[in-house]
């Protein structure tokens, strides 16, 4: 995981915010993908720190948050 400044990943990228983010404000997240990395900001501070992973470690990531 790397963490980059904002200002240099996101004019490029397309954010999409989780299916489980509510407008009531709570635990929001987005999440953009491009080639060889997906990164992830908090959906409230779009200008805060954004979080680097290669599309292997994010995958894990993902399977291990939806097992039962």
């Amino acid at each position: 995981m790397n963490v980059e400044e904002p200002r240099q990943a996101a004019p490029t990228l397309a954010w999409f915010k989780s299916s489980y983010s509510t407008g009531s404000g709570g635990e929001c997240v987005e999440v953009a993908a491009c080639p060889g990395s997906t990164y992830v900001r908090d959906s409230k501070d779009k200008a805060g720190p954004v979080l680097s992973f290669t599309h292997g470690r994010w995958t894990a990531f993902i399977e291990f948050a939806t097992q039962n």
